[in-house]
């Protein structure tokens, strides 16, 4: 949730599949010396990939394993297409869903947010209200991705900042959705102080709403964080059925009104379904693959 303001503003089993160029032998080359020089390159540069949180662009990927551009080139467009990397908008390559979780060293959290940008603008799109992206750090919220409404009054946080369980559809949806024990550890540990008169302030009514937002799939926050505004939140959900991150849209009142709470709840859900699929996780409901277009749940919009 945030604070209102008023001013404009994607193998297990499986073994690595790589590029591989027609072998160009010599008089002098064995039969295996082709394959295993292919996979000397696609380990130098998934190396020089995995020391880089931010990403590396061509260049700089030439540069620090001595491949030659083309080459290089060749391998990062598979690789990319298969899955095992992921290039952002800036034409940077980092360590893709699949790879990523074949690899503890992986940057899942930079990885997350290159796979759910897109997706966040769709939904952006789609609700014309503030979208956020969280994951569960230290037993807080911390969100890590935020697409302003672009309404003169909208309801903003900012990036890195933090925020209890107990008063954010966020984390709500994290909480609910975490295994019993992990979940517990973190109940034990929250301090049910208020920011609203509708904050929930103590450990049974908490319970009681994150087992409601298990049945349902959403959370919602009534007003429990910032008076005046209503949060919708999903998890994103791994293979294992574990949140590893929540999206919600968050307004005002006047806009997000009760009414509109099932359109955004379908709308947020779809959203982290699609994330979770670009991520590499199996899909929790068959033909989720997108914030849905055809409903129109934004204020004034027909």
């Amino acid at each position: 949730m945030g604070t209102a303001v008023n001013m404009p503003s994607k193998a297990s089993g499986k073994a690595l599949a790589v590029a591989r160029a027609p072998a160009r032998r010599t008089a002098k080359s064995s039969a295996g010396a082709a394959p295993v020089g292919v996979i000397s390159k696609v380990l130098r540069i998934l190396e020089a990939l995995q020391g880089s949180s931010a990403g590396l662009g061509l260049k700089a990927i030439c540069d620090l394993t001595g491949i030659h551009k083309s080459t290089a080139h060749r391998f990062l467009k598979h690789l990319e297409r298969e899955g095992y990397l992921l290039r952002t908008e800036a034409g940077a390559y980092l360590i893709g869903p699949r790879l990523a979780q074949m690899s503890a060293r992986g940057n899942q959290s930079a990885t997350l947010q290159a796979v759910a940008r897109p997706i966040l603008w769709e939904l952006w799109k789609l609700t014309q209200e503030t979208v956020n992206l969280a994951v569960l750090d230290q037993g807080t919220v911390l969100y890590v991705e935020v697409i302003e409404s672009p309404h003169e009054f909208r309801l903003s946080s900012r990036v890195g900042t933090r925020r209890s369980l107990h008063v954010t559809a966020l984390g709500k949806a994290l909480a609910a959705f975490l295994a019993p024990e992990q979940r517990e550890n973190i109940l034990a540990t929250i301090i049910f102080q208020p920011s609203t008169a509708k904050t929930i302030m103590n450990l049974l009514q908490f319970r009681q709403e994150l087992e409601k937002v298990r049945r349902q799939g959403y959370a919602v926050d009534d007003e429990e964080a910032v008076q005046g505004a209503r949060c919708v939140s999903a998890p994103i959900l791994n293979a294992d059925r574990k949140p590893i991150a929540a999206v919600s849209v968050s307004g005002p009142v006047t806009r997000v009104t009760p009414g509109q709470i099932a359109a955004l709840a379908r709308a947020v859900r779809s959203a982290a379904g699609a994330i979770s699929v670009a991520m590499g996780f199996p899909q929790s409901e068959p033909g989720v693959t997108g914030p849905r277009r055809a409903e129109k749940v934004a204020s004034g919009r027909s």
